[in-house]
């Protein structure tokens, strides 16, 4: 059952990810922050009842990050990289 909820969250981020590489969907659209969303809480959440401390600080940081982004396009402030 484990294993099938961590695949389940792989697929979650790897999806928006490599949808936004391939131009599909933009790294602040709702969509790829939801899934990375909830790909990485799931994660987060296995690692801590694994004991995978180094995976629950990655998942728990990706998440958390995520949450900000979140909040930023719920409160109409843009976001752009410095390229």
């Amino acid at each position: 059952m484990e294993q099938g909820l961590q695949i389940a969250g792989a697929i979650l981020i790897l999806a928006g990810f490599g949808a936004a590489q391939a131009g599909r969907l933009s790294t602040h659209s709702y969509a790829y922050l939801w899934v990375n969303l909830v790909g990485s809480a799931l994660l987060a959440v296995l690692a801590v009842i694994e004991r995978q401390w180094g995976f629950v600080l990655l998942e728990t940081a990706w998440a958390l990050i995520t949450v900000c982004g979140l909040f930023a396009r719920l409160s109409g402030r843009s976001r752009t990289a410095v390229h």
